[in-house]
């Protein structure tokens, strides 16, 4: 271990404020007993980015194993305060009850973190609180969790058992469903290389819209909406929707179909009322659906009446007709457009539709620049390597970045010095690497020369040079 310690040590020498780095070397030193050189290391990144929680928790163990439980206990409470879903947060304070011997308190925080991970299922404190009896189902079998209007984790007991059938899962709350941690993200768009042309249009049909509340109340005009995000994979839907909510200060929920979908029947739009009332009950917010056709699925190609009825129930919650999404925006991004049901795209719904081409030879350049602040880096020119990056997407820059660390780490391991990446490095990676993006557009081609009646994929013939703009 210690000779991966120094390893890490000689790479923070030409990478000092890497965080992923930072993290790894706190967490050998915790490891190999260096209790004061992994506080300076979790110091070092919080001093970057003071909301990082596994460097929160990390000087939380360095306080308990420096003997000091009260101050590591009182550090993991402002953590599950700030993110009640950190099941770690939850073990380390039940290791804190165990030495202090309040083994009851502890047995309560050890099943809550195994509840949310049990990944972190530990044998040894299951040996320390055998024979100590979880809670009992009066006070704890029939709690679920719920989220107050400011995000704040809180339970509220059910005590009325007809309701509910243990035999079958449920669909519940946001919490059951994994979104009790959403946050307002700090990216924004001067953290997301390149992109320019795109950003300045979410400006024009997001930003400004919100920031201008009162004028739009003024003539009696509903904040939010729908946008769908639509282009090639590895494009960045994701991320400029992140940076959207970092722009307009706006809680960010994404949402993946594994927290939808559910096998019993009904539960699938129980879940989906769930997200947008955790939406509707901390607006400003973005509610953002990845690989959004999988939900919205074009209803004729659909044979069971399950995904009709899931995909009626999105439809509804977007028109709002139970509740008001005033102050929500939904953003569903998507690499198929073609297969989402016509009738999203009705106004009211996602009536604001945006192409999210590959970057340019600009905006390659300077996400190539983003992405090497976190390389131990030598000579970089990024224009050169730019130019040989055609058709790129910021997946494949990044998978280009990826093959020559691979190829320099290969060096370095036999040397055990850090080797820096060089331009050189990363041309010769790119030549071994073919953009992505080429599949999706034979494919969009297809639908937009011969299923474009409305115009919706003007933007792809444009980009292909196919219709003038």
């Amino acid at each position: 271990m210690a000779q991966n310690l120094d390893a890490l040590r000689l790479a923070l020498q030409h990478s000092p404020d890497n965080a992923p780095l930072l993290m790894l070397l706190a967490d050998g030193c915790l490891e190999d007993g260096l209790v004061d050189e992994a506080e300076q290391s979790f110091q070092r990144v919080l001093s970057h980015d003071p909301a990082h929680a596994e460097a929160r928790l990390g000087l939380a163990r360095v306080a308990f194993l420096q003997g000091k439980p009260s101050q590591a206990a009182v550090r993991a409470e402002q953590i599950l305060s700030d993110t009640p879903a950190c099941a770690a947060a939850y073990l380390l304070l039940a290791r804190i009850h165990i030495t202090e011997n309040d083994l009851t308190r502890a047995r309560a925080m050890y099943d809550k973190g195994v509840a949310l991970n049990r990944s972190l299922a530990d044998p040894g404190i299951e040996k320390d609180l055998h024979g100590i009896k979880p809670a009992s189902d009066d006070d704890s079998g029939r709690k679920r969790a719920a989220i107050t209007s400011s995000g704040s984790h809180i339970e509220s007991a059910n005590g009325d058992k007809s309701d509910e059938d243990d035999s079958h899962p449920r669909g519940g709350t946001a919490f059951d469903l994994g979104l009790a941690d959403f946050e307002k993200p700090k990216l924004n768009f001067a953290g997301v290389g390149g992109m320019e042309a795109l950003k300045e249009e979410i400006r024009m049909k997001i930003i400004y819209p919100l920031q201008h509340a009162e004028l739009f109340k003024a003539y009696d005009k509903k904040i939010g909406g729908g946008v769908l995000l639509y282009g090639p994979p590895g494009v960045g839907k994701t991320l400029i929707s992140k940076a959207t909510a970092g722009e307009i200060k706006a809680n960010f929920i994404a949402l993946g179909l594994h927290q939808i979908l559910d096998m019993w029947i009904g539960n699938s739009e129980k879940n989906m009322h769930e997200v947008f009332e955790l939406a509707r009950q901390n607006a400003p917010s973005i509610l953002f659906f990845d690989e959004v056709d999988a939900l919205a699925a074009d209803r004729r190609d659909l044979r069971q009446s399950a995904g009709r009825n899931l995909i009626n129930a999105f439809l509804s919650e977007m028109d709002g007709a139970e509740s008001d999404n005033d102050g929500v925006l939904i953003i569903g991004a998507t690499n198929a457009p073609w297969h989402i049901d016509p009738a999203f795209r009705r106004p009211g719904r996602f009536d604001r539709t945006i192409f999210v081409p590959p970057p340019d030879e600009g905006g390659r350049a300077a996400i190539i620049e983003v992405m090497a602040r976190k390389k131990p880096i030598g000579e970089l020119d990024p224009h050169a390597l730019a130019k040989k990056t055609d058709g790129f997407s910021g997946a494949d820059i990044k998978a280009v970045f990826d093959l020559a660390t691979e190829e320099v780490l290969n060096h370095a391991m036999k040397t055990g010095k850090v080797i820096p990446l060089t331009t050189k490095d990363l041309i010769k990676a790119a030549s071994r690497h073919k953009p992505t993006t080429k599949a999706w557009f034979e494919s969009a081609k297809n639908y937009a020369m011969y299923s474009n009646q409305s115009g919706f994929y003007d933007d792809v013939l444009k980009h292909l040079g196919l219709l003038k703009r």
